[in-house]
C-alpha cells in the first residue's frame, strides 16, 4: 500500500512539472513573438515604440525677402521656390553679369532716391544685352520702345515694319548716289543714358502709382494706363498689386512675380548657391546616433525573424 501511495506521489510530482515546463515554453514562446513583432513595427516607424521618447524640432525657414519687398511673403513664397528651383541656371548666370551693373545701376537709381531693388528689371528686361530688340520693338539694356525714347529725349532709331524697311530700302536705292548715309546711334543701347531714362521712367510712375512698387513694375511691362484700368475696375479705393493681378494681362502677373523672385533670390544668394534655402518652417524628428543602431539591430532581428 505504502509503495502505491509513493508510485503516484511521483507520477503527481512529474506531471505537475510538465505543466509548469509546458507553461514557461509557451510564455517565452508568445513573448518572443511579441518581441519580434515589435521589431517589425519598429522597422515602419519608431514613433511606435512604446520604450523610446521621439524628439521633435522645427526647422524654421531662412529666406529674407528684402524690407521694400516684406508683406508680400505669403502671396509669392511658392513662387519664388519653384523659380530658384526650375531656373537655377538662369539665376546663376544673371547674378554672376550683374555684378558688372548693379553697382552703376544702384548709382543711378539712388540720386532719384528709388530702391536698389529695380535694379533686377535690367535682367529681366534684357540679360544686361544692349543690342536685344524685342518682337513688340522695344530696343536696348531696358527695352524701350520708340515713343518712350521720344519722350525722354534719347536718340533712336525708329523699329519699323517689315513693309516700311523694304520702301525705304528701294527709296535709298534711288537716292544713294545722291544722299550721304547718315549713321544714327540708338541711345537705347547705351548702358548710362538708357538706364538714366529708365530711372525717370520709374520715378514719374512712383508719384502717380502712390509709391507702390509692385504696381510701378507692372506699369513698366504694360504701361501706366492699363494699370489704372485695373485699378478702377476693382472698385477698391486704393487696390495692391494682388488686388489687380488677375485684371492685368498674363505677361505682366509672370513679369512681376519673377522681379519679386529674382530680388529674394539675389538676396539670399550664399544659401541659393549652397542649398540651403528653406522656404517654409519644417517639423523634424531627432534621432541620436545611438538609436539610429538601436533602429538598424531591431530591422536585423525582424528580418531573421
Amino acid at each position: 500500500m505504502k509503495r502505491m501511495y509513493s508510485s503516484l506521489f511521483s507520477i503527481r510530482i512529474f506531471l505537475i512539472g510538465i505543466t509548469i515546463l509546458t507553461v514557461t515554453s509557451v510564455t517565452a514562446i508568445a513573448q518572443d513573438i511579441n518581441n519580434n513583432t515589435s521589431h517589425l513595427v519598429l522597422a515602419d516607424n519608431i514613433g511606435n515604440n512604446p520604450k523610446r521618447t521621439v524628439t521633435y524640432i522645427t526647422k524654421e525657414a531662412n529666406v529674407l525677402f528684402p524690407a521694400v519687398l516684406k508683406g508680400n511673403e505669403e502671396q509669392s513664397i511658392e513662387y519664388v521656390e519653384k523659380f530658384a528651383k526650375n531656373r537655377r541656371d538662369y539665376l546663376m548666370r544673371m547674378y554672376k553679369k550683374s555684378k558688372q551693373f548693379f553697382p552703376k545701376v544702384a548709382s543711378i537709381l539712388s540720386k532719384r532716391n528709388l530702391p536698389n531693388e529695380y535694379q533686377v528689371l535690367l535682367a529681366i528686361e534684357s540679360a544686361f544685352n544692349g543690342n536685344a530688340v524685342s518682337s513688340a520693338g522695344a530696343v536696348g539694356y531696358w527695352q524701350i520702345m520708340d515713343e518712350v525714347a521720344k519722350e525722354y529725349g534719347l536718340t533712336y532709331l525708329p523699329q519699323l515694319s517689315e513693309s516700311e524697311k523694304k520702301k525705304l530700302k528701294e527709296e535709298a536705292k534711288k537716292k544713294s548716289a545722291l544722299i550721304k548715309k547718315v549713321v544714327v546711334k540708338d541711345d537705347r543701347k547705351n548702358f548710362i543714358k538708357s538706364t538714366q531714362a529708365a530711372a525717370r521712367y520709374l520715378k514719374e510712375r512712383s508719384r502717380n502709382l502712390n509709391n507702390d512698387m509692385l504696381l510701378i513694375v507692372a506699369s513698366y511691362n504694360c504701361g501706366v494706363g492699363n494699370v489704372w484700368e485695373a485699378k478702377r475696375k476693382t472698385g477698391l479705393n486704393d487696390p495692391n498689386f494682388w488686388d489687380i493681378k488677375k485684371l492685368l494681362p498674363a505677361e505682366t502677373q509672370n513679369y512681376v512675380m519673377n522681379f519679386i523672385a529674382l530680388n529674394v533670390i539675389f538676396n539670399n544668394y550664399k544659401k541659393f548657391e549652397a542649398n540651403t534655402m528653406n522656404f517654409k518652417a519644417e517639423k523634424m524628428q531627432v534621432i541620436t546616433e545611438e538609436e539610429m543602431m538601436e533602429e538598424l539591430t531591431e530591422k536585423n532581428t525582424a528580418i531573421d525573424y
